[in-house]
């Protein structure tokens, strides 16, 4: 995930200035001066350097929190938004965001501070999993579970899990892009400036020394990082003939360690030149005398290189090798696409329009992503103001940058993971909600995600408290395409998630019978409670399509929304019972027949 847009959370917390006391015992800061040994020609500091001492900080976080050596796993795609100068200093903050069973999320904040204005800027953040050293005889070390004290720490815990599901699949989407997709290029042969390929190329070994390693004698993991980061440079500069800027470093995963001793070879190449960016593909391989070469790393670099008013330039074509070369060549469309699929739909904001976003198989992982945490987070938001209860069924709104965002829950005798079952099945809804006239499934993806289509009733205008869309007319039926995810919880305490959200189809384009809707984001979490009890929560950001439903339930005119709850409930009451005596004739002829 790219780094910049998987950790938005962090953003959108400080625009809003809500600043929370945190006493996250995990939480490393480290404060560095930019001298001149830390810069590259520019007078700047180099992103090797840094990387040395964000994986250092965020080392030091997970140890933290483990009681023993740790080791980089993996890390995240960073963007580096600005450059820092000699003389300013950079300020480091990490913190482990969520434990699993032996490795665990590490969130990294890096900031800029010039002293002699009082500025501070953001420079990138990052997400890096960390897992235990083994013991002596092998074994894997256990860890504590996080508990997060904060509510942007309770978003970073809940989102964190839906991040480690990316990251399992990211070479997947490679794959499969590639496989799936019939990728386009030019026949770079018949351009006149075109370079080759092998021209770029950059060979280079370092010796780690005890400098170089940490206090288990391991090489760092940013030490590696940064000479792959200087050969990378190289080739960049080899194919532009000038100083490149890296602006991207794509997640990459730590396939095993190196020790003092050993003899790092990095080779460097760029992969496929576009019109104003590079990529430059960069393998790490250790070895000891005559023994064979490791694998230990690969990484894909995005590089830039600026005019004189600060413009990115036009870069010449790449004339790849044959075979491998032309499949690393392909291979970085395919990167290309994932970047530009990852940036587009998961950092996307709602004042963008349009707020569907088209789905497609290859962008399928990220909208998942994007729809499942987007529903965590306004779950995890701690301000939500009660508005009314009747029985125990309670409404509650949330208003947040002009945004409304209303929440309905209440408890129902029913297990957890049968409500979750049933709800799910959106095509059951409407025999419980007078707001669902037909769902149909249009399309199954996978066994956690169904594309559905919806329709809704018209919204009378000038009904009572209500409010209409500008050309919504009486009588015309909406419609909503939909992307249904669900989720089981990936440890003790965590909900069941299902969430919603609107995306486009070529096959179901709008039509002049239907008004086409908006769901930006809606859902349920459902929570293990105590005696077979389920505390069923549904929440939805008010879009105009949807907000006339429940403006009347706001305004206190009406309460259908309780009667909406009141027949959900019935449903899976109901349910349950059918799906009890259903186990107790299971039982009754096991027994029989044994």
């Amino acid at each position: 995930m790219n780094s910049e847009v998987s950790g938005y959370v962090w953003k959108e917390e400080e625009e809003e200035g809500e600043e929370e006391e945190s006493m996250n015992p995990t939480e490393v800061k480290m404060s560095q001066i930019v001298m001149p040994c830390h810069s590259n020609h520019r007078q700047e500091l180099s992103v090797g350097q840094l990387l040395k001492w964000i994986d250092s900080t965020a080392c030091l976080s997970a140890e933290r929190h483990a009681g023993s050596p740790c080791i980089t796993a993996s890390m995240d795609d960073i963007n580096f938004e600005h450059t820092i100068s000699v003389g300013m200093v950079v300020n480091i903050k990490a913190k482990v965001n969520r434990a699993f069973n032996t490795s665990m999320e590490v969130g990294i904040q890096v900031s800029c501070e010039d002293l002699f204005y009082d500025r501070h800027w953001r420079v990138c953040h990052a997400y890096a999993t960390f897992v235990t050293q083994r013991t002596s005889n092998g074994q894997k070390v256990p860890l504590k579970p996080i508990i997060p004290r904060t509510q942007r720490e309770q978003i970073e815990y809940s989102v964190a899990a839906e991040r480690r599901r990316v990251r399992m699949v990211h070479d997947e989407i490679i794959k499969d892009l590639l496989f799936h997709s019939s990728i386009q290029q030019g026949d770079n042969s018949e351009v006149g400036n075109a370079v080759a390929a092998v021209k770029t190329k950059v060979e280079s070994v370092e010796l780690v020394l005890p400098p170089h390693a940490n206090h288990q004698e391991n090489t760092f993991g940013g030490q590696i990082m940064a000479w792959m980061v200087n050969v990378a440079t190289i080739a960049a500069s080899r194919l532009c003939q000038d100083h490149p800027i890296l602006r991207t470093i794509d997640m990459f995963t730590f396939r095993g360690p190196s020790q003092i001793g050993d003899r790092v070879l990095l080779r460097a190449i760029v992969n496929n030149a576009f019109k104003n960016s590079m990529e430059v593909g960069v393998r790490a391989e250790a070895y000891q005398g005559e023994g064979p070469n490791r694998h230990i790393n690969s990484a894909f670099m995005t590089f830039e290189v600026l005019d004189d008013h600060g413009k990115p330039c036009t870069l010449p074509h790449i004339r790849p090798e044959p075979l491998e070369g032309e499949r690393r060549f392909q291979e970085a469309i395919a990167r290309k696409k994932i970047r530009l699929d990852r940036k587009y739909i998961i950092s996307r904001t709602q004042g963008e329009v349009p707020l569907s976003v088209p789905w497609e198989p290859r962008n399928q992982v990220y909208l998942s992503y994007n729809n499942v945490s987007a529903l965590k987070m306004l779950a995890a938001q701690n301000n939500w103001c009660l508005n009314s209860e009747k029985d125990q069924v309670r409404l509650y709104t949330l208003e947040r940058k002009s945004v409304l965002s209303f929440r309905v829950e209440s408890e129902v005798n029913i297990p957890a993971h049968r409500a979750f079952c049933l709800l799910a099945e959106l095509r059951n809804r409407p025999s419980w909600d007078t707001h669902y006239q037909k769902c149909e499934l249009i399309h199954w993806v996978d066994e956690d995600d169904f594309l559905y289509r919806v329709v809704t009733p018209s919204v009378h205008p000038g009904a009572a408290g209500s409010l209409t869309s500008v050309n919504q007319g009486e009588g015309v039926l909406q419609d909503f395409i939909l992307l249904a995810s669900k989720r089981k919880p990936c440890s003790s305490g965590d909900p069941y998630v299902i969430a919603l959200r609107s995306v486009s189809l070529p096959t179901h384009p709008p039509t002049d019978a239907y008004n086409r809707g908006e769901v930006l984001c809606a859902g349920f979490t459902i929570l293990e409670s105590k005696n077979d009890m389920s505390l069923i929560s549904y929440y939805n950001k008010a879009s105009p399509e949807v907000f006339p439903y429940i403006s009347t339930d706001i305004a206190g005119l009406s309460s259908s929304f309780y009667h909406t709850f009141c027949s959900c409930s019935q449903y899976l009451t109901k349910n349950r019972l059918q799906f009890n005596s259903q186990e107790e004739r299971s039982t009754s002829f096991d027994s029989l027949t044994s």
